[in-house]
Formats: C-alpha cells, structure tokens, sequence
C-alpha cells in the first residue's frame, strides 16, 4: 500500500508518552496509509529504546537516534526528508497535540487547495484553556506578532509546531533551513520564497500527558536567535554571532571590574612606590578571570545551549576547560594590553586590544575542547 502520509515526532525523553501516542495515531488515521518517523535526540530516559521496541511490533514506526546533536528544528528537518511519504506532519509527543486533526490536514492538502496545513491555538474555535499556562500564552501571542512581521505572512499561531506540508516543498528548501531554534514552521515561512497556500486549522491545546516540557528559560533567546539566523546567518555564523554577543558583555564585566580594582587599589600601589603597570596588570588579570567565569555561565545556558552541562562535576570540569583552552587568549589579552599601556595607551582603550585579541582563540577552542566538536 503506497503510504499518503509520514508523522514526524522530535522526542527528548518521551518514553513514558511514546506508545500512547502512536495509538493514538493508529486510531486517528485509520484507513490512511502512514508511517512515524521518531527522532530522538538521544534521550537518558531511552525514548530511542522505547521506540524500537514499539518498531518490533509496528513496522510503520522508524527511529533516528541522533547522536552528538539536539535541537527541535533540526530533527523535525531530519525526519522530514527521511520519510517517503508524499505528505509530511510534524507534532510533538508529548499529547498536546491532537492527532484527531490530522485527517482533515491532510485532506487540505491532498484535494489541491493548500500546500501547507497548521494547527493554531489561537483561530476563532481553538482553545488553550487545558494548557492552563495564561502566561505562556501572552508571551506566544507577543512572539506571533514578531513572527508575522518577520515572515510577511500573517497567521494566528506562525509558532505553531503543529503542521503538515507536501514533503516536495519541504525538500526543495531543506538545504535552506537554518534548523537553529525550536520552531520550524517559522523557519520554512521564512525562508520558502514562493507563496504558501495555508489551511488554519483550530486546535484545543493540552497540557503534557507525561515528564515537564522541554522549553526552558531560554526559549525566547532561541527565538531570537531564530530570528537572527534569518536575517544575517549567512553572513556571520549564528553560534559565533551569540559567542560574540556574551563577549561583548562580558568586555562590561571585564570593564566594570578592571575599573573597580583600578579605583581601590591604584592609590593603594602608588602609595607604596610601586610602578602604575602593577596596578593595571593585578586589575587586568582579576578583571579577566571574572570576565571568563561569567562569559562560561551564559555560553553553556545560551550558545551551547543543544550540548549544556549539567552538574557540578560536568560544570566545574567544563569551567576548568574553558579556562584551559583560553589561557593563552589571556596571556595574549594581557600581554598585548599591557605593552600599550607602557607606550602611553590609555588603560581602557588598551584593555579593549587585549580582549579582542583573545576572542577569536577563545571561541575557536572552547567549541571543540568544553563543549564538544562544532
């Protein structure tokens, strides 16, 4: 039987709402050929495992355990060009979305009217009433309309991560696709040149059946970091432009410090008739070693946020690491600044020469060394 239709379910540690889920599918697609694509993103709690478990009896379920890499849009890319279904859907597992809509999705798409079908949870008929999450609510609603500014296209729920298109058109843009962030859909609106024709459909959206959702703290950085994939991407790598970007505050850091130990201990050193480079040299090196530490903090929760450490082992040998990899952008940070200052540099100026001296190491080693190969 030729299969009309391949789901595709981004997991991490899913295993408890897994089989739920795919019965869940198997009643609401029956009489449609279909077939599930799992991607994990090797979950702890052996979603992967659960998956080919239910494999064994289903041979329509297909896993993809991905190794070394996470992230939700680019497993939802991976899945998607792996099926060969003619129609691709992306949902999430987790129960939130109703697989009960599929029908009518797909039915959109294959009459011909539509290229693109989505569940909103904010058309007239949908609800987020059992989502039970009012602010969550507000904040989706604020990123809808950044959203809709950004793509051109204007929808009720552009972050929705309930939607179907026919995989051609998936293809034939994949290679465009910045996978970075957590909503794919506003990726492909952004990025697909040609007009989509979209179907809205209402969706009652749930709350989880199992486990706590993956979307942290740092969902709306990844949505901004979405968007600046779109916009400059192309010309400044996206993981070196947030690298720079906590850089850049961590040069306020190394600045407020530097002036902090200038101010209470500068008179301190004169005083007993020791050279001014000595004060610099005691404020530049506690500055940097401060600057370092917060810069490693936001990097792990941020850049890295697809390969954090977690734990105070993980975290202090990922710190050690960290400030490993750029002692020598320190020593070149310090070495560098201090010879201005013995020419007649101001200390400011010249503490900046240092530290971006030292950025470019900094970056270059600490994505291979504490954070894994990039």
């Amino acid at each position: 039987m030729t299969i009309r239709l391949g789901v595709v379910l981004p997991t991490y540690n899913e295993r408890k709402n897994l089989r739920g889920m795919i019965e869940r599918l198997d009643k609401a697609l029956a009489g449609i050929s279909f077939e599930v694509i799992v991607v994990d993103d090797n979950s702890p709690d052996g979603t992967s495992d659960e998956a080919r478990a239910i494999a064994q009896d289903d041979p329509r379920v297909h896993v993809i355990q991905r190794i070394g890499r996470r992230g939700l849009s680019s497993a939802a890319i991976e899945g998607m060009c792996a099926t060969a279904a003619p129609v691709v859907a992306v949902m999430d597992a987790d129960h939130q979305h109703d697989p009960e809509l599929l029908p009518g999705m797909l039915a959109a798409i294959e009459g011909g009217d539509y290229d693109l079908s989505y569940a909103s949870r904010f058309a007239e008929g949908a609800s987020t009433e059992e989502w039970g999450r009012p602010d969550r609510v507000k904040a989706s609603n604020l990123a809808n309309r950044i959203a809709n500014k950004v793509t051109g296209v204007e929808l009720s729920d552009p972050m929705s991560g309930y939607f179907m298109l026919k995989t051609e058109t998936l293809r034939a843009d994949a290679h465009r696709l910045s996978g970075v962030g957590f909503k794919i859909l506003l990726d492909i609106l952004a990025t697909v040149e040609q007009p989509l024709r979209i179907k809205e459909v209402p969706m009652n959206f749930a709350a989880r059946l199992e486990g706590e959702s993956k979307l942290d703290r740092t969902v709306v950085f990844e949505f901004l970091v979405g968007l600046y994939d779109k916009w400059l991407g192309r010309w400044i790598p996206t993981r070196f432009a947030l690298f720079g970007t906590i850089g850049a505050l961590g040069v306020v850091v190394h600045m407020a410090v530097l002036a902090l130990v200038l101010n209470l201990f500068g008179a301190r050193f004169m005083v007993s008739h020791y050279p001014q480079e000595v004060a610099f040299i005691t404020g530049q090196t506690t500055a940097a070693m401060v600057a370092m530490t917060f810069n490693f903090v936001l990097n792990n929760e941020l850049t890295y946020a697809d390969k954090r450490l977690r734990g105070f082992g993980p975290l202090l040998n990922g710190w050690l690491r960290f400030l490993l990899t750029c002692a020598f952008g320190l020593l070149a940070n310090i070495g560098a600044a201090t010879a201005l200052v013995r020419i007649g540099f101001n200390p400011y100026p010249a503490a900046l020469v240092g530290i971006v001296l030292g950025s470019v190491w900094n970056f270059a080693l600490s994505s291979k060394f504490v954070w894994g190969k990039y």
